[in-house]
Protein backbone atom coordinates (compact mmCIF):
# COMPACT_ATOMS: atom_id res chain seq x y z
CA UNK A 1 0.00 0.00 0.00
CA UNK A 2 1.41 3.33 -0.92
CA UNK A 3 1.08 6.01 1.52
CA UNK A 4 -1.29 8.12 0.09
CA UNK A 5 -3.77 4.60 -0.02
CA UNK A 6 -2.86 4.51 3.98
CA UNK A 7 -3.68 8.19 4.77
CA UNK A 8 -7.28 7.90 2.82
CA UNK A 9 -7.56 5.02 5.26
CA UNK A 10 -6.83 6.77 7.98
CA UNK A 11 -9.26 9.87 7.14
CA UNK A 12 -12.02 7.46 6.91
CA UNK A 13 -11.31 5.41 9.85
CA UNK A 14 -12.92 5.53 13.29
CA UNK A 15 -9.67 3.84 15.92
CA UNK A 16 -9.69 4.18 19.15
CA UNK A 17 -5.73 4.70 19.16
CA UNK A 18 -2.87 4.82 16.15
CA UNK A 19 -0.15 4.55 18.76
CA UNK A 20 -1.18 0.80 19.18
CA UNK A 21 -0.53 -0.42 15.71
CA UNK A 22 2.94 -2.15 16.49
CA UNK A 23 1.06 -4.07 19.09
CA UNK A 24 -1.24 -5.25 16.66
CA UNK A 25 1.23 -5.65 13.74
CA UNK A 26 2.98 -7.90 15.83
CA UNK A 27 -0.68 -10.33 16.58
CA UNK A 28 -1.13 -10.59 13.03
CA UNK A 29 2.30 -11.61 12.24
CA UNK A 30 1.81 -14.00 14.56
CA UNK A 31 -1.35 -15.60 13.86
CA UNK A 32 -0.76 -15.53 9.46
CA UNK A 33 1.93 -18.06 9.63
CA UNK A 34 -0.68 -20.35 10.55
CA UNK A 35 -3.01 -20.01 7.92
CA UNK A 36 -1.52 -21.39 5.00
CA UNK A 37 -4.69 -21.43 3.21
CA UNK A 38 -5.93 -17.92 3.06
CA UNK A 39 -1.81 -16.92 2.38
CA UNK A 40 -2.20 -19.24 -0.92
CA UNK A 41 -5.32 -17.63 -1.73
CA UNK A 42 -3.94 -14.01 -0.99
CA UNK A 43 -1.24 -15.25 -3.67
CA UNK A 44 -3.55 -16.10 -6.16
CA UNK A 45 -5.56 -12.94 -5.53
CA UNK A 46 -2.45 -10.81 -5.65
CA UNK A 47 -1.75 -12.39 -9.60
CA UNK A 48 -5.15 -12.03 -10.71
CA UNK A 49 -6.67 -8.73 -9.04
CA UNK A 50 -10.07 -10.04 -9.10
CA UNK A 51 -11.37 -7.27 -6.90
CA UNK A 52 -9.75 -4.79 -8.64
CA UNK A 53 -11.98 -1.25 -8.34
CA UNK A 54 -14.16 -2.64 -5.52
CA UNK A 55 -15.60 -1.70 -2.42
CA UNK A 56 -15.78 -4.98 0.30
CA UNK A 57 -16.95 -4.65 3.17
CA UNK A 58 -16.55 -7.25 6.25
CA UNK A 59 -18.05 -7.05 9.65
CA UNK A 60 -16.48 -9.45 11.92
CA UNK A 61 -15.35 -9.69 15.55
CA UNK A 62 -11.71 -7.49 14.47
CA UNK A 63 -8.91 -9.34 15.76
CA UNK A 64 -5.80 -10.48 13.83
CA UNK A 65 -7.19 -13.41 12.03
CA UNK A 66 -10.01 -11.22 10.73
CA UNK A 67 -7.38 -8.72 9.76
CA UNK A 68 -5.67 -11.10 7.81
CA UNK A 69 -8.43 -11.95 5.51
CA UNK A 70 -9.01 -7.96 5.51
CA UNK A 71 -5.63 -8.23 3.91
CA UNK A 72 -6.08 -10.93 1.27
CA UNK A 73 -8.89 -9.32 0.06
CA UNK A 74 -6.95 -5.77 -0.39
CA UNK A 75 -4.17 -8.24 -2.19
CA UNK A 76 -6.80 -8.96 -4.87
CA UNK A 77 -7.02 -4.92 -5.85
CA UNK A 78 -10.33 -4.11 -3.17
CA UNK A 79 -10.84 -1.46 -1.05
CA UNK A 80 -11.38 -3.23 2.38
CA UNK A 81 -13.66 -1.63 4.69
CA UNK A 82 -14.00 -3.19 8.59
CA UNK A 83 -16.41 -3.08 11.26
CA UNK A 84 -16.71 -4.98 14.10
CA UNK A 85 -19.78 -7.42 14.83
CA UNK A 86 -19.44 -7.48 18.52
CA UNK A 87 -17.67 -4.24 20.46
CA UNK A 88 -16.20 -6.23 23.44
CA UNK A 89 -14.42 -8.17 20.70
CA UNK A 90 -12.85 -5.44 19.16
CA UNK A 91 -9.08 -5.19 19.64
CA UNK A 92 -8.28 -1.91 19.34
CA UNK A 93 -4.18 -2.69 18.49
CA UNK A 94 -5.08 -4.89 15.62
CA UNK A 95 -7.64 -2.16 14.25
CA UNK A 96 -4.84 0.54 14.19
CA UNK A 97 -2.48 -1.95 12.63
CA UNK A 98 -4.89 -2.61 9.70
CA UNK A 99 -5.39 1.11 9.36
CA UNK A 100 -1.70 1.85 8.99
CA UNK A 101 -2.23 -1.20 6.43
CA UNK A 102 -4.07 0.57 4.12
CA UNK A 103 -7.79 -1.01 4.94
CA UNK A 104 -10.44 1.23 6.77
CA UNK A 105 -11.47 0.53 10.02
CA UNK A 106 -14.54 1.63 11.63
CA UNK A 107 -14.61 0.37 15.44
CA UNK A 108 -13.84 0.80 18.96
CA UNK A 109 -13.22 -1.72 21.84
CA UNK A 110 -16.41 -0.74 24.18
CA UNK A 111 -18.63 1.34 21.77
CA UNK A 112 -22.08 2.23 22.95
CA UNK A 113 -24.51 1.08 21.43
CA UNK A 114 -25.47 3.89 19.68
CA UNK A 115 -21.45 4.38 18.29
CA UNK A 116 -21.78 0.55 17.14
CA UNK A 117 -24.76 0.90 15.14
CA UNK A 118 -23.38 4.04 14.02
CA UNK A 119 -20.17 2.71 12.71
CA UNK A 120 -21.82 0.50 10.72
CA UNK A 121 -23.80 3.27 9.13
CA UNK A 122 -20.51 4.75 8.55
CA UNK A 123 -19.04 1.46 6.57
CA UNK A 124 -21.87 2.21 4.41
CA UNK A 125 -21.61 5.48 4.20
CA UNK A 126 -17.66 5.14 3.00
CA UNK A 127 -19.29 3.91 -0.58
CA UNK A 128 -21.67 1.09 -1.00
CA UNK A 129 -20.61 -2.61 -1.34
CA UNK A 130 -20.05 -4.69 -4.17
CA UNK A 131 -19.31 -7.39 -1.84
CA UNK A 132 -19.13 -7.74 2.05
CA UNK A 133 -19.08 -10.50 4.60
CA UNK A 134 -21.38 -10.60 7.45
CA UNK A 135 -21.72 -12.14 11.44
CA UNK A 136 -25.20 -12.05 12.56
CA UNK A 137 -26.82 -10.17 9.22
CA UNK A 138 -26.50 -6.85 10.63
CA UNK A 139 -24.84 -5.25 7.47
CA UNK A 140 -27.66 -7.64 5.32
CA UNK A 141 -30.82 -6.08 7.74
CA UNK A 142 -29.32 -2.64 7.59
CA UNK A 143 -29.21 -2.86 3.83
CA UNK A 144 -32.50 -3.37 3.22
CA UNK A 145 -34.00 -0.89 6.14
CA UNK A 146 -32.43 1.83 5.37
CA UNK A 147 -29.73 1.53 2.50
CA UNK A 148 -31.90 0.34 0.03
CA UNK A 149 -30.77 2.45 -2.70
CA UNK A 150 -27.21 0.80 -2.64
CA UNK A 151 -28.78 -2.80 -3.13
CA UNK A 152 -28.63 -2.82 -7.29
CA UNK A 153 -25.12 -2.00 -6.37
CA UNK A 154 -24.37 -5.15 -4.40
CA UNK A 155 -23.42 -8.50 -5.75
CA UNK A 156 -24.64 -10.32 -2.95
CA UNK A 157 -22.68 -11.53 0.42
CA UNK A 158 -22.18 -14.13 2.62
CA UNK A 159 -23.19 -15.25 6.19
CA UNK A 160 -20.61 -17.06 8.85
CA UNK A 161 -23.41 -17.53 11.59
CA UNK A 162 -26.19 -19.82 12.73
CA UNK A 163 -28.19 -16.94 13.90
CA UNK A 164 -27.82 -14.92 10.65
CA UNK A 165 -28.81 -17.34 8.39
CA UNK A 166 -31.86 -18.07 10.69
CA UNK A 167 -32.55 -14.47 9.77
CA UNK A 168 -31.77 -14.71 6.34
CA UNK A 169 -34.04 -17.37 5.83
CA UNK A 170 -36.41 -15.22 7.17
CA UNK A 171 -36.42 -12.68 5.01
CA UNK A 172 -36.34 -14.99 2.18
CA UNK A 173 -39.43 -16.70 3.32
CA UNK A 174 -41.40 -13.27 3.57
CA UNK A 175 -39.94 -12.32 0.37
CA UNK A 176 -38.06 -9.55 1.59
CA UNK A 177 -34.56 -10.62 0.50
CA UNK A 178 -33.23 -8.46 -2.19
CA UNK A 179 -29.55 -9.89 -2.74
CA UNK A 180 -28.17 -13.27 -2.83
CA UNK A 181 -25.98 -14.57 0.16
CA UNK A 182 -23.65 -17.70 0.45
CA UNK A 183 -24.81 -19.72 3.39
CA UNK A 184 -21.19 -19.97 4.53
CA UNK A 185 -22.33 -21.55 8.32
CA UNK A 186 -23.64 -24.41 6.55
CA UNK A 187 -20.21 -25.62 4.30
CA UNK A 188 -18.34 -28.29 5.91
CA UNK A 189 -14.81 -26.52 6.09
CA UNK A 190 -16.91 -24.21 8.15
CA UNK A 191 -19.12 -25.87 10.51
CA UNK A 192 -16.81 -29.56 10.51
CA UNK A 193 -13.74 -27.28 12.43
CA UNK A 194 -14.73 -24.00 12.80
CA UNK A 195 -17.80 -24.33 14.91
CA UNK A 196 -16.56 -27.80 16.51
CA UNK A 197 -13.16 -27.50 17.36
CA UNK A 198 -12.57 -23.75 17.44
CA UNK A 199 -15.79 -23.34 19.34
CA UNK A 200 -14.94 -26.23 21.70
CA UNK A 201 -11.54 -24.58 22.75
CA UNK A 202 -11.71 -21.35 22.35
CA UNK A 203 -14.73 -21.29 24.56
CA UNK A 204 -13.15 -23.06 27.74
CA UNK A 205 -10.20 -21.49 26.95
CA UNK A 206 -11.90 -17.96 27.85
CA UNK A 207 -13.91 -19.05 30.76
CA UNK A 208 -11.15 -21.44 32.43
CA UNK A 209 -8.65 -18.05 31.61
CA UNK A 210 -11.51 -15.66 33.51
CA UNK A 211 -12.44 -17.39 35.90
CA UNK A 212 -9.34 -19.64 37.26
CA UNK A 213 -11.39 -22.37 38.55
CA UNK A 214 -11.35 -25.67 37.77
CA UNK A 215 -14.09 -27.52 35.19
CA UNK A 216 -12.99 -31.37 36.28
CA UNK A 217 -15.66 -32.90 38.72
CA UNK A 218 -18.33 -29.98 38.16
CA UNK A 219 -21.55 -30.45 36.10
CA UNK A 220 -21.50 -28.24 32.79
CA UNK A 221 -25.06 -27.44 31.53
CA UNK A 222 -25.05 -27.11 27.69
CA UNK A 223 -28.22 -25.38 25.58
CA UNK A 224 -28.07 -26.57 22.24
CA UNK A 225 -26.32 -29.40 20.45
CA UNK A 226 -25.99 -28.44 17.24
CA UNK A 227 -22.14 -28.34 15.82
CA UNK A 228 -20.94 -25.30 18.38
CA UNK A 229 -22.89 -27.32 20.97
CA UNK A 230 -21.00 -30.48 20.24
CA UNK A 231 -17.52 -29.36 20.33
CA UNK A 232 -18.16 -27.10 23.72
CA UNK A 233 -19.93 -30.28 25.27
CA UNK A 234 -16.89 -32.72 23.44
CA UNK A 235 -14.29 -30.42 25.36
CA UNK A 236 -16.46 -30.62 28.34
CA UNK A 237 -15.81 -34.31 29.02
CA UNK A 238 -12.67 -34.07 28.19
CA UNK A 239 -12.13 -31.94 31.05
CA UNK A 240 -13.02 -33.74 33.75
CA UNK A 241 -17.03 -32.66 33.59
CA UNK A 242 -20.45 -34.12 33.68
CA UNK A 243 -22.14 -32.76 31.05
CA UNK A 244 -26.12 -31.77 30.72
CA UNK A 245 -27.64 -30.91 27.52
CA UNK A 246 -30.53 -28.93 26.65
CA UNK A 247 -32.57 -28.93 23.34
CA UNK A 248 -35.82 -27.82 21.53
CA UNK A 249 -34.54 -30.44 18.46
CA UNK A 250 -35.93 -34.35 18.84
CA UNK A 251 -32.80 -35.46 16.49
CA UNK A 252 -30.29 -33.48 17.92
CA UNK A 253 -31.29 -34.30 22.07
CA UNK A 254 -31.34 -38.23 20.70
CA UNK A 255 -27.74 -37.47 19.26
CA UNK A 256 -26.48 -35.87 22.65
CA UNK A 257 -28.40 -38.88 24.42
CA UNK A 258 -26.10 -41.29 22.46
CA UNK A 259 -23.23 -39.36 22.72
CA UNK A 260 -23.01 -40.13 26.39
CA UNK A 261 -24.37 -37.41 27.75
CA UNK A 262 -27.50 -36.53 30.10
CA UNK A 263 -30.54 -35.20 28.26
CA UNK A 264 -33.09 -32.88 30.05
CA UNK A 265 -35.19 -29.62 29.57
CA UNK A 266 -33.55 -26.34 31.13
CA UNK A 267 -35.67 -26.58 34.26
CA UNK A 268 -34.64 -29.56 35.30
CA UNK A 269 -30.86 -28.65 34.90
CA UNK A 270 -30.88 -25.53 36.55
CA UNK A 271 -30.19 -26.68 39.98
CA UNK A 272 -27.55 -29.27 38.76
CA UNK A 273 -25.29 -26.72 36.59
CA UNK A 274 -21.63 -25.61 37.95
CA UNK A 275 -21.74 -24.13 34.74
CA UNK A 276 -24.26 -22.95 31.66
CA UNK A 277 -23.09 -22.35 28.50
CA UNK A 278 -26.26 -21.21 26.12
CA UNK A 279 -25.30 -22.15 21.90
CA UNK A 280 -28.47 -21.87 20.38
CA UNK A 281 -29.30 -18.34 18.60
CA UNK A 282 -32.33 -17.63 20.76
CA UNK A 283 -33.57 -16.05 23.19
CA UNK A 284 -34.01 -16.14 26.39
CA UNK A 285 -32.83 -19.66 26.96
CA UNK A 286 -31.61 -18.99 30.34
CA UNK A 287 -34.21 -16.89 31.95
CA UNK A 288 -35.24 -16.31 35.53
CA UNK A 289 -37.33 -19.07 36.20
CA UNK A 290 -34.15 -20.97 35.50
CA UNK A 291 -32.25 -18.58 37.44
CA UNK A 292 -34.92 -19.20 40.52
CA UNK A 293 -33.47 -22.53 41.37
CA UNK A 294 -29.51 -22.45 39.97
CA UNK A 295 -27.12 -23.48 43.24
CA UNK A 296 -25.20 -20.42 44.94
CA UNK A 297 -22.00 -19.67 42.62
CA UNK A 298 -23.34 -21.11 39.15
CA UNK A 299 -21.46 -19.54 35.98
CA UNK A 300 -23.26 -18.49 32.99
CA UNK A 301 -21.87 -17.86 29.87
CA UNK A 302 -23.26 -17.28 26.18
CA UNK A 303 -21.33 -19.01 23.26
CA UNK A 304 -23.91 -18.68 20.87
CA UNK A 305 -24.65 -14.91 19.61
CA UNK A 306 -26.46 -11.98 20.59
CA UNK A 307 -26.31 -11.16 24.15
CA UNK A 308 -29.72 -12.37 24.16
CA UNK A 309 -29.40 -15.87 25.50
CA UNK A 310 -28.73 -15.46 28.82
CA UNK A 311 -31.69 -12.80 29.71
CA UNK A 312 -29.78 -10.00 31.40
CA UNK A 313 -33.21 -8.53 32.53
CA UNK A 314 -33.93 -10.90 34.55
CA UNK A 315 -30.70 -11.39 35.92
CA UNK A 316 -31.10 -7.53 36.84
CA UNK A 317 -34.23 -8.64 38.44
CA UNK A 318 -33.40 -11.25 41.14
CA UNK A 319 -31.53 -8.59 43.24
CA UNK A 320 -28.13 -6.99 43.58
CA UNK A 321 -26.17 -6.30 40.25
CA UNK A 322 -24.47 -5.95 38.77
CA UNK A 323 -21.37 -5.97 40.34
CA UNK A 324 -18.07 -6.45 38.90
CA UNK A 325 -15.65 -8.38 41.04
CA UNK A 326 -13.11 -9.71 38.20
CA UNK A 327 -12.44 -8.72 34.53
CA UNK A 328 -15.72 -9.63 32.66
CA UNK A 329 -17.04 -11.40 35.60
CA UNK A 330 -19.83 -9.67 36.63
CA UNK A 331 -21.91 -10.83 39.89
CA UNK A 332 -26.02 -10.92 41.10
CA UNK A 333 -27.04 -11.80 43.70
CA UNK A 334 -30.72 -13.06 44.88
CA UNK A 335 -32.74 -12.29 47.59
CA UNK A 336 -31.57 -15.23 49.22
CA UNK A 337 -28.28 -14.35 49.24
CA UNK A 338 -26.89 -17.13 46.23
CA UNK A 339 -24.74 -15.27 43.70
CA UNK A 340 -24.87 -15.76 40.33
CA UNK A 341 -22.34 -14.76 37.77
CA UNK A 342 -22.24 -13.52 34.20
CA UNK A 343 -18.67 -13.87 31.88
CA UNK A 344 -18.63 -11.07 29.40
CA UNK A 345 -22.15 -9.26 29.77
CA UNK A 346 -23.28 -11.81 27.89
CA UNK A 347 -21.74 -11.40 24.81
CA UNK A 348 -19.86 -14.15 23.26
CA UNK A 349 -17.41 -15.31 25.56
CA UNK A 350 -14.74 -16.76 23.79
CA UNK A 351 -14.19 -13.25 21.99
CA UNK A 352 -15.08 -11.23 24.81
CA UNK A 353 -14.04 -13.28 27.66
CA UNK A 354 -10.53 -14.54 25.03
CA UNK A 355 -8.98 -14.82 21.76
CA UNK A 356 -11.35 -16.43 20.16
CA UNK A 357 -10.70 -19.55 17.29
CA UNK A 358 -7.22 -20.56 16.92
CA UNK A 359 -5.69 -19.30 13.62
CA UNK A 360 -5.48 -23.33 11.86
CA UNK A 361 -9.12 -23.13 12.63
CA UNK A 362 -10.01 -19.93 11.29
CA UNK A 363 -7.95 -20.30 8.22
CA UNK A 364 -10.63 -22.30 6.27
CA UNK A 365 -13.32 -20.44 7.77
CA UNK A 366 -12.25 -17.30 5.65
CA UNK A 367 -11.03 -19.50 2.93
CA UNK A 368 -14.31 -19.92 2.79
CA UNK A 369 -15.12 -16.59 2.99
CA UNK A 370 -12.97 -15.48 0.56
CA UNK A 371 -13.79 -17.86 -2.18
CA UNK A 372 -17.24 -17.55 -2.05
CA UNK A 373 -16.70 -13.88 -2.55
CA UNK A 374 -14.68 -14.74 -5.36
CA UNK A 375 -17.19 -17.38 -6.80
CA UNK A 376 -19.92 -14.56 -6.31
CA UNK A 377 -18.04 -11.97 -8.43
CA UNK A 378 -17.34 -14.51 -11.10
CA UNK A 379 -21.53 -14.97 -11.32
CA UNK A 380 -22.44 -11.74 -11.53
CA UNK A 381 -26.51 -11.96 -11.84
CA UNK A 382 -26.53 -15.11 -12.09
CA UNK A 383 -28.30 -15.97 -8.52
CA UNK A 384 -31.03 -16.20 -7.35
CA UNK A 385 -32.32 -13.43 -4.32
CA UNK A 386 -31.59 -16.04 -1.31
CA UNK A 387 -29.84 -18.21 0.86
CA UNK A 388 -27.65 -20.07 -1.32
CA UNK A 389 -25.45 -23.03 -0.38
CA UNK A 390 -21.52 -22.84 -0.90
CA UNK A 391 -20.41 -24.89 -3.87
CA UNK A 392 -19.23 -28.29 -2.54
CA UNK A 393 -15.95 -27.58 -4.91
CA UNK A 394 -15.17 -24.23 -2.69
CA UNK A 395 -14.76 -27.34 0.14
CA UNK A 396 -13.01 -29.70 -1.58
CA UNK A 397 -10.31 -27.34 -3.19
CA UNK A 398 -9.74 -25.51 0.80
CA UNK A 399 -9.34 -29.37 2.44
CA UNK A 400 -7.02 -30.07 -0.42
CA UNK A 401 -5.05 -27.14 0.08
CA UNK A 402 -5.18 -27.98 4.02
CA UNK A 403 -4.06 -30.89 3.78
CA UNK A 404 -1.06 -30.34 1.16
CA UNK A 405 -0.25 -27.58 4.01
CA UNK A 406 0.06 -30.22 6.87
CA UNK A 407 1.91 -32.56 4.56
CA UNK A 408 -1.09 -35.34 3.96
CA UNK A 409 -1.55 -37.15 1.46
CA UNK A 410 -4.59 -39.35 0.98
CA UNK A 411 -6.22 -41.99 -1.29
CA UNK A 412 -8.01 -41.35 -5.31
CA UNK A 413 -9.88 -44.18 -6.65
CA UNK A 414 -9.13 -46.02 -9.83
CA UNK A 415 -10.94 -45.83 -13.46
CA UNK A 416 -12.30 -49.37 -12.54
CA UNK A 417 -13.44 -48.18 -8.51
CA UNK A 418 -14.80 -45.06 -10.26
CA UNK A 419 -17.02 -46.21 -13.07
CA UNK A 420 -17.97 -49.69 -10.30
CA UNK A 421 -19.34 -46.51 -7.62
CA UNK A 422 -21.33 -44.61 -10.81
CA UNK A 423 -22.82 -47.91 -11.96
CA UNK A 424 -26.11 -49.99 -10.53
CA UNK A 425 -25.16 -52.74 -12.02
CA UNK A 426 -22.97 -54.99 -9.93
Amino acid sequence: MTNANNATAAGLSWVKDMKLAPSGKDKIDWVWPNMPVLRRIAEDFKKDQPFAGMNILLCLHLEAKSACLGLAMQAGGARVIMAASNPLSTQDDVCAAMVEEGLVVVARHGASPQEYADCHRKALDIGPPDLYVDDGSDVTTLLHREYPQYLPQVIGGCEETTTGIQRLRAMAKDGALKIPVYAVNDAKMKYLFDNRYGTGQSVWEAIMSTTNLVVAGKTVVIAGYGWCGKGVAMRAKGLGAEVVVTEVDPVRALEAWMDGFRVMPMEQAAPLGDYFITVTGVSGVVRGAHMAKMKDGAILANAGHFDVEISVPDLQAIGEGPRRVKPNIDLYKTKDGRRLYLLGEGRLVNLACGYGHPAEVMDTSFAVQALSLLDMKQNKGKMANDVIPVPAEIDRRIAEIKLAGAGLAIDSLSGEQEKYRESWVV
